[in-house]
């Protein structure tokens, strides 16, 4: 192969190279922005989902923890599950990547 040959398909496979990759990028970039969409549009609903709860299992804790004369193992059987958990949802979740936990560990 002659060098004026080699250096047209070397600049011809740099041209393809330079012109696919900002379409490789941008739909990278689109599919993030979607995700990112979704993942505010999902915390909309479920950070006051999770706020009543843990605000519910709060109180209902501490009622249970006076009605039981300062049982804390009463009250903690309630506070564990309503209090944790995760608060904020990220888009590994939404993925499935990462596991939602609505509600902390139970204790045994």
């Amino acid at each position: 192969m002659s060098n004026a040959r080699a250096r047209r398909w070397l600049g011809a496979g740099v041209m393809s190279l330079l012109l696919t990759t900002p379409a490789i990028a941008q739909a990278d970039y689109l599919a993030d922005a979607g995700m990112g969409t979704v993942t505010v549009l999902a915390n909309a609903v479920y950070i006051p989902l999770k706020l009543t709860y843990a605000m519910l299992g709060g109180v209902t804790g501490g009622v249970a923890y006076v009605l039981t004369g300062a049982n804390y193992q009463v009250a903690e059987q309630i506070w564990t599950p309503s209090l944790g958990g995760n608060y904020v949802l990220h888009p590994d979740h939404l993925r499935g990547q990462q596991t939602i936990y609505f509600s902390g560990p139970t204790m045994p």
